[in-house]
């Protein structure tokens, strides 16, 4: 890193801004006391059934040639993870009712926290931030609408409307492209190392912020970020340390990843991330991140 000043902004959505993971398990819950109502079940039967289609849309493959819409697609889901627990199709529209109880309530839980609209206030007048999320078109541009967030951005950039998502170079350059900078100029900020940490790497970005609300450290073999924090509003401390340096920036609660530059250790070379190129394209949606 060689002292350049920050100019823009990259954030992922889902876990990073917003608590998607919380908003679907309290979704869940909603859906579970529809399924033990109108099935007659258990708890553990309506577990099972909701566990089931977790899974389905962790492993969800969607390609938009086929006719069908996100919200086909995911009402089969509960369709089949229905049948699969009790032994036989459900009924009339159950599996539709689950679904968009589910939606529903997902994105009525989903909101921009108060600090952290602060803080996206405040970033705004010093830098250019972006919008970079992977996931369906349509199901991340309703999360987008829900919480209200695009006043923030200078731009916002769905995976699902691109030919290829993160961690691919190309839609970073596009971001780029986008902003009017170069890819040393900006800093990825998100909460997934396969997505957001590499794909920073990818595109040579000025630093990677990862997002590790659970303390969790990084997982040994995993690509390596150069900052990790507990949660967003942390960021301004990486800032500091990026603008003032690592050896001037005091008392702050960040957790570098990777090695210190030469001058604070008497090292003989800077660090410099490994570059991985990463080539592949998505054809069609299949992925587990930006449910």
């Amino acid at each position: 890193m060689d002292g350049k000043p920050v100019k823009a902004i990259l954030f992922d959505l889902d876990n990073t801004l917003i608590d998607t993971s919380l908003a679907g398990e309290e979704a869940i819950q909603k859906t579970r006391e529809l399924l033990k109502t109108t099935l007659g079940v258990d708890d553990d039967t309506t577990s099972r059934i909701c566990g089931k289609f977790k899974e389905k849309l962790f492993l969800e493959s969607f390609d938009p040639s086929e006719g069908k819409s996100i919200d086909d697609v995911r009402v089969g889901h509960w369709k089949q993870s229905i049948h699969e627990t009790v032994g036989s199709s459900p009924g009339g529209s159950l599996p539709a009712q689950c679904y968009y109880l589910w939606k529903n309530s997902r994105l009525e839980r989903l909101s921009l926290s108060p600090p952290t609209c602060s803080l996206l206030k405040q970033l705004q007048g010093r830098y250019k931030l972006l919008l970079l999320t992977n996931g369906e078109t349509q199901t991340q541009r309703e999360k987008v609408e829900a919480v209200r967030c695009e006043e923030f951005f200078d731009a916002v950039v769905i995976g699902g409307e691109q030919e290829e998502q993160k961690p691919s170079r190309s839609i970073f350059r596009l971001c780029f492209d986008m902003l009017g900078v170069e890819a040393q100029d900006c800093i990825m900020v998100g909460d997934s190392l396969d997505t957001d940490i590499q794909g920073g790497l990818n595109a040579r970005v000025r630093a990677t912020v990862w997002i590790s609300k659970s303390g969790e450290a990084v997982p040994d073999g995993s690509v390596k970020p150069d900052y990790t924090i507990p949660t967003v509003l942390d960021l301004p401390h990486v800032l500091t340390q990026l603008h003032e340096g690592p050896c001037d920036a005091a008392s702050v609660p960040v957790f570098r990843t990777k090695p210190e530059p030469a001058e604070c250790h008497g090292a003989s070379n800077r660090y410099r991330p490994t570059y991985r190129p990463e080539d592949s394209r998505v054809l069609k949606w299949s992925s587990p991140v930006g449910l």
